[in-house]
């Protein structure tokens, strides 16, 4: 099943057994036709609503908005602010967004809860961990930790010199990993903060993914699919990354995944899922076209979505 935006796909997303898609123009969109404009301006960021129902979007107009078929909620405003990074946790319920310097949380299930927590330099990327107790900001120096419902605390703070934009936590939360604006991730063990560098990147890495109960990491920004050993109790320190994929004429923008399988979008628009046992490709999206900018995997579909506002949805076996 093939679509045609006319707009950037900035987030592609499960939303329960439908894909929906979250555009640089400010609509979401489902498979089903189903439509809504949650912002007068582009969808920055978006997440699946911790109830499972609905999409969660920050925008450039300030704003982060819960947007269901026949439906728009505001669920924050920031006049003048840039909502660029948006999570959120089916397990706690919480809901967290950047805007700048500050990190915001809230409840979906509270209207009265909030929390802010300010950094010196702006968040780029977040996420909770598992049962979305602790943040991860990553912004200019390195990674912070914040405990999510705490109003008062000092952060956690996981140095590493450079800019750090995207941050994710292993399943089992003793690793914390972050992309770098230099061709790099970085990785810290929490519980004694020793830290490893990931490097040898042709590209910068946009997308990251847990797979294999934590036992993988699939990483973007390469020929193929860079995949980082984290079992045992020393997750990569002193392994090597494999990788899977591997085309000397295109490099992986994104990847997904779930449980065995994983998922890879390419910067001349083709996707392929492969499972991890067999290595084996299948190609979903075999023609070529604008850079793969979205990607999704959940009960045997992949949905995927292009800076041109080209998008699909494939079942795989």
């Amino acid at each position: 099943m093939n679509f045609s935006f006319d707009a950037f796909v900035t987030e592609a997303l499960f939303d329960g057994a439908r894909a929906a898609f979250a555009l640089g123009e400010g609509r979401v969109c489902w498979e089903d036709g189903a439509s809504e404009t949650a912002h007068d301006g582009a969808i920055l960021a978006a997440a699946l609503h911790p109830s499972g129902s609905g999409v969660i979007s920050g925008g450039d107009d300030g704003r982060l908005v819960w947007s269901r078929p026949g439906a728009c909620e505001t669920l924050a405003e920031l006049p003048g602010a840039w909502i660029d990074a948006v999570a959120a946790n089916p397990v706690s319920g919480l809901i967290a967004f950047a805007a700048g310097r500050d990190l915001h949380v809230r409840d979906a299930a509270d209207a009265k809860f909030q929390r802010r927590f300010g950094h010196e330099k702006s968040v780029a990327g977040l996420a909770f961990d598992a049962k979305g107790r602790r943040l991860a900001a990553a912004t200019y120096g390195g990674v912070c930790l914040w405990w999510a419902r705490i109003a008062e605390q000092q952060p956690i703070r996981l140095r590493w010199a450079g800019s750090h934009v995207v941050a994710a936590f292993s399943p089992d939360a003793r690793f914390v990993v972050s992309s770098m604006q230099e061709n790099a991730l970085h990785g810290w063990r929490i519980s004694d903060g020793r830290d490893m560098r990931m490097g040898g990147y042709p590209a910068k890495v946009k997308s990251l993914a847990f797979l294999a109960e934590g036992a993988w990491l699939a990483s973007a920004g390469a020929p193929g699919v860079v995949l980082w050993p984290f079992s045992g109790a020393d997750g990569p320190m002193g392994k090597q990354a494999m990788e899977i994929g591997f085309d000397d004429a295109a490099l992986v923008t994104r990847v997904a995944g779930e449980g065995q399988v994983l998922a890879a979008g390419l910067d001349d628009g083709r996707v392929w899922v492969c499972d991890l046992e067999s290595q084996a490709l299948s190609p979903l999206k075999a023609e070529k076209g604008a850079p793969i900018t979205a990607l999704a995997v959940a009960s045997g579909r992949v949905a995927w979505g292009d800076e041109t506002g080209g998008a699909g949805v494939s079942d795989f076996s």
